[in-house]
């Protein structure tokens, strides 16, 4: 087994996750096999019960595991599915040694951080390494590990001891250390600065770690004395500097690291020139390629909870943005504090009412994400009921879904106490409930967690409209059917998502939640026209709901968007995103992969759609922020 080790300096939020991913991706394309560690320092067990403002979102994986963001970044680039122990935590760490020590055993030992906690760093380190994560049998070639945090940090010690003891263990020809490093350039001189990353490799070295790469983070690529400064007092090879400067989306990281040939430097330092091929990054430069040259616009309304760090909604964002691509079209995100569509607000606030409502009615789609607690959740249904009533295509996700239903049966049905429990306990018409099963005293990795099977009861209602029939796993390719969101897995994906088993047709997806809408009343609320279209193996359990005659109005109990791919979009976001462009039909009616679902001439030369859009409100008026292929409105806090 080889290992990359991605260590960070200077500065935190320097990229190392994206750099890591990209690493990763870079040797997947050589012919590698590639597995990711993400290492966090902090206590927590994990990062379930931390707030989205602390770390940003909680990333979900097949197995349950509640982990952090870093680790959708390394499944969606390198197309792996990952496990909890890909997460390693202090908390992990030292609840194990504890363990062991109740267990007696250490036989009567003293219990130190040296050797105890940096062995089962290490330990773990290697037990988790060779499991596989790409469908595949047997170990990876390759284990890209990234240590969280900055060199320097009190709470990262342990880790730092504990790898410069691994880096030994395995030997040089096996183990490559990559130091993220920030080279600032000041305004007033308008010059590079090293003297930086000049200290966070002598404190790196000194703490027993030396770079074999260094990756710069800077607003332009590093000028040639600024790397032969860097290479003077660093002590690493020139060829071996490479910069990463600010570019129009994250997709071009790693056509960076190619162009410069970080693969070569990794690949002599780990033995490996002579295995690995020249990089295949064919379909990811196409794909980059497009995404820059997007014209036309789509405009989402984000309405959540946490729009003051969109990072609280990473997976989502992503989602849209392979969705958009997908469909040949440019992100344009608006941010809408679900508070600011209340009542209250218009009073208090009135000109962030009006601000907030001019977005709702100028997107051309609504998405309402997860959360918890009952801040905004009003706004939320407003934003619901908006799109109900204009037939603007919607899109709820676990707690949208909830509060979609909540809508319902207020406007609907006419129960004008119609809530949640988990935000109103003695509601007379409870229609969201807390789940049976789910804990109350408890928070940590108590709620439903993981990948989790949903049964389709209609195969003509548009969630299930996208289904791919082919049997992946014995590779038969049965009938087609023209009614079937899920269509766009074809066969030999490595996401064997929809299979066939009993004639029932299903899709296995990530949950994360404890609230469920009350199985007692759907019949009512069926009877009145909604549609709920996918339940669990019980029957008793609802996971989609749907409007029959709406252009698009989903809700879903699950996260979709966290097995979204660049490449391989959500079914459902490629719904919502297809249904604001006027192209559900010919998403619907394709039978090939997802790439083909939309003509490449769909931009003309001077810019013009050829294809008839949904519009709601004005559509081309200009953004103000973009990052990452994504731009942004709403309250100044751009990705």
């Amino acid at each position: 087994m080889k290992y990359v080790l991605v260590t960070g300096g200077v500065v935190s939020g320097l990229g190392k996750g994206v750099t890591a991913s990209s690493i990763g991706l870079l040797l997947k394309a050589c012919g590698l096999r590639v597995t990711s560690i993400k290492i966090d320092p902090y206590l927590n067990t994990d990062a379930g019960t931390m707030s989205p403002f602390e770390h940003g979102e909680v990333f979900v994986l097949d197995d349950g595991g509640e982990v952090d963001l870093d680790l959708g970044n390394y499944e969606r680039f390198l197309d792996i599915k990952l496990t909890r122990d890909n997460n390693i935590t202090t908390g992990k760490i030292y609840q194990s040694v504890i363990d062991k020590e109740r267990r007696g055993d250490y036989l009567g030992k003293t219990v130190q951080v040296v050797p105890h906690i940096t062995d089962a760093i290490q330990e773990w380190i290697e037990r988790v390494a060779i499991v596989p994560v790409d469908g595949k049998e047997g170990p990876a070639d390759v284990c890209v590990i990234e240590l969280g945090g900055t060199i320097g940090d009190i709470e990262s010690m342990p880790f730092i001891e504990a790898l410069g003891q691994f880096s030994y263990h395995v030997g040089p020809g096996n183990f490559c250390l990559i130091h993220v490093s920030l080279v600032p350039v000041l305004n007033v001189v308008g010059e590079q600065k090293t003297k930086p990353t000049q200290h966070s490799v002598r404190g790196l070295r000194g703490l027993g770690l030396t770079p074999n790469i260094l990756a710069c983070r800077s607003t332009k690529a590093l000028e040639e004395n600024v790397m032969s400064k860097l290479s003077q007092f660093c002590h690493v090879p020139a060829e071996n500097i490479i910069t990463l400067y600010d570019v129009p989306n994250i997709w071009h990281i790693p056509l960076l690291l190619r162009d410069q040939k970080a693969h070569e430097a990794i690949l002599k330092r780990l033995n490996l020139m002579g295995v690995a091929r020249e990089p295949n990054l064919k379909e990811w430069t196409i794909r980059t390629e497009v995404c820059d040259m997007l014209y036309n616009p789509v405009r989402i309304a984000m309405v959540g909870k946490y729009t003051g760090l969109s990072d609280a909604y990473l997976s989502v964002l992503k989602a849209l943005l392979h969705a958009s691509v997908a469909c040949r079209r440019k992100l344009i995100v608006e941010w809408i504090a679900a508070g600011d569509l209340e009542d209250v607000t218009a009073k208090e606030a009135p000109d962030a009412h009006k601000a907030a409502w001019d977005r709702l009615k100028g997107a051309d789609g609504i998405l309402v994400p997860g959360g918890f607690g009952d801040r905004g959740v009003q706004g939320k249904i407003l934003a619901a009921k908006y799109a109900r009533e204009k037939n603007v295509p919607f899109l709820g996700i676990c707690l949208g879904m909830q509060i979609a239903v909540i809508e319902f049966a207020r406007s609907i049905l006419g129960w004008q106490d119609a809530n949640s429990t988990e935000f109103d306990p003695e509601t007379k018409n409870p229609c969201v409930i807390f789940m049976p099963e789910g804990s109350k005293t408890h928070m940590g990795g108590t709620m439903r967690l993981g990948s989790r099977r949903t049964y389709f009861r209609l195969a003509d209602c548009k969630s299930a409209k996208f289904i791919n029939e082919a049997n992946i796993l014995t590779k038969k390719k049965p009938q087609r059917s023209p009614t079937s969101v899920y269509n766009t897995y074809t066969e030999g994906d490595q996401r064997p998502d929809m299979l066939w088993y009993g004639g029932m047709k299903f899709v296995d997806e990530r949950h994360r939640h404890r609230y469920e809408v009350n199985p007692d009343m759907t019949s009512q609320l069926e009877d009145a026209g909604l549609s709920f279209v996918g339940k669990d193996e019980t029957g008793r359990r609802m996971e989609i709901v749907e409007l029959p005659d709406h252009p698009y109005f989903i809700g879903v109990q699950f996260h979709p968007e966290f097995k979204s791919r660049p490449g391989k979009p959500s079914p459902l976001f490629l719904g919502l995103i297809a249904a604001v462009c006027g192209q559900l039909e010919v998403v619907l009616q394709n039978n090939d992969h997802v790439s083909s679902v939309v003509p490449k001439t769909i931009v003309t030369s001077n810019g013009q759609s050829m294809m008839k859009a949904h519009q709601n409100g004005n559509a081309t008026k200009h953004s103000n922020g973009l990052v990452n292929g994504v731009y942004s409105n709403g309250n100044g806090v751009h990705f």
